[in-house]
């Protein structure tokens, strides 16, 4: 094989598709990119039988072939190298020879026919979503999703369902739960689960050149073609968590506030946190404002932040990181907070609550 190509080309594509290449694996050959030359264009792929990616690129290709290159060795040559195009060779003892100006390496590759055929969704559900719409959709949800995964695996996924028009992601981890919601002109009806670390890498493909996406769901994989970029994944097995009979329907208590502001409050009030998992911040609701407080052993400190409470008033211990990530995840400027008591989950929802853009919630702690 012998090519021609732009360096800055394939040094954005390398560093793409290394995000996917397999660690630590059995199969060093996993650990690489594997490389296709055919007339006028290479395919570049990434596989680890979890997920896989691909990208053809325009190149000269003076020889036809194929080689698999360890991922990190290519992307860190390519991206120190200087000069416009980068010329890559190899023979029959897989030697490869990568040239740019007076810089010449030789490194081993591995025989392309060791390396695992990525699967192709051809069949399924086709949908099409515009890349804003679903980044920030993503944005909005994917905090929530399990990073462990425990006795439950499909609470590592995101859940993305499509019904009468409306286009819903949700995420939960047993903590908290994250649901965002649009409405769009789609007749579908489709509900699947994929993971987290697959959505998260896919949302990193997506630029502000990005028109849609467009999707394919099958039986057992996903595929999202993004700007040419090509990624399949896996479909999680099981049911996801019936999370509507963990909304809370009765409320005591309600508060209206402005997002931001009460953001930089329990910034403020969490900087002397180490762990919000053990320490939670106290907010004791009365009738005109919430005093916020937290004691650690770097100190204590609070502060009052004014309000209307409509209930009666009550004291709740709250994860200062998972209430801030709530809050975060909409842009909204003025949010609704529902309570129901100090030991049940905090809903938060848009001002008007007959909006269906976001419903998040998240459990409260123990205070002493």
């Amino acid at each position: 094989m012998k090519i021609k190509v732009e360096r800055s080309l394939l040094s954005e594509v390398v560093s793409r598709l290394q995000k996917v290449v397999g660690n630590k694996t059995s199969m060093p050959v996993l650990e690489g990119i594997l490389i296709s030359a055919e007339t006028d264009k290479v395919t570049l792929i990434s596989y680890n039988l979890e997920m896989g990616m691909r990208k053809e690129i325009y190149a000269d290709v003076e020889e036809e072939g194929d080689i698999v290159i360890n991922a990190k060795i290519l992307s860190d040559i390519v991206r120190k190298l200087r000069g416009d195009y980068v010329v890559i060779e190899t023979n029959e003892r897989l030697t490869c020879t990568i040239s740019c100006k007076d810089t010449v390496f030789e490194i081993m590759g591995m025989a392309a026919s060791d390396y695992p055929e990525m699967p192709v969704v051809s069949e399924g559900n086709r949908i099409s979503v515009s890349g804003e719409q679903f980044s920030d959709m993503v944005r909005g949800t994917l905090f929530a999703v399990s990073q462990i995964e425990g006795t439950k695996p499909i609470l590592t996924g995101l859940n993305i369902s499509l019904k009468g028009g409306v286009l819903q992601f949700v995420g939960i981890d047993g903590f908290r739960l994250a649901i965002r919601r649009e409405q769009t002109e789609m007749t579908e009806d489709i509900n699947f689960v994929v993971s987290g670390r697959a959505v998260n890498e896919i949302v990193k493909l997506i630029d502000e050149k990005c028109e849609n996406i467009e999707i394919i769901v099958g039986k057992r994989l996903i595929s999202f073609n993004i700007d040419g970029y090509l990624f399949i994944s896996r479909l999680l097995d099981g049911e996801f968590v019936n999370f509507e009979k963990i909304i809370p329907q009765d409320n005591k208590e309600k508060i209206i506030i402005d997002r931001a502001d009460f953001i930089e409050t329990v910034e403020r009030v969490s900087l002397l946190i180490n762990d919000s998992f053990t320490t939670p911040v106290r907010c004791a609701f009365e009738n005109d404002f919430v005093n916020i407080s937290c004691a650690t052993a770097a100190g204590r400190v609070n502060e009052k932040f004014v309000l209307s409470l409509e209930g009666e008033p009550f004291e709740i211990g709250l994860n200062s990181r998972y209430l801030l990530e709530a809050l975060r995840a909409t842009d909204a400027e003025k949010v609704t907070i529902k309570f129901n008591g100090p030991n049940t989950g905090v809903l938060i929802l848009p001002e008007n609550e007959n909006d269906i853009d976001f419903t998040y919630i998240i459990m409260p702690m123990r205070i002493k």
